[in-house]
């Protein structure tokens, strides 16, 4: 599932309340701020209204491998 980086590149003073709130959802407090979201409707409807205050870039989620860690040797004086 691809995810969005959307970043806030203009200030919402002077802006709607609506507008406003919608930064507040996406999780964006200000200017430089971003935060990555899932690529659902209901988020490209929030970016959608708010297209002059922010930048988008798709970013493709990468599952990492667990790690796997070698078991601990157990010492020669340990009691079993």
């Amino acid at each position: 599932m691809a995810k969005l980086k959307v970043t806030q590149v203009k200030s919402a003073i002077g802006t709607k309340p609506m507008h406003r709130g919608t930064l507040r959802a996406l999780g964006l407090r200000g200017i430089g701020q971003n935060n990555v979201l899932p690529d659902r409707p209901e988020i490209r409807g929030m970016i959608a209204r708010v297209p002059h205050l922010i930048s988008i870039e798709e970013i493709e989620e990468v599952k990492a491998k667990p790690v796997r860690r070698p078991r601990a040797a157990k010492s020669p004086g340990a009691a079993e």
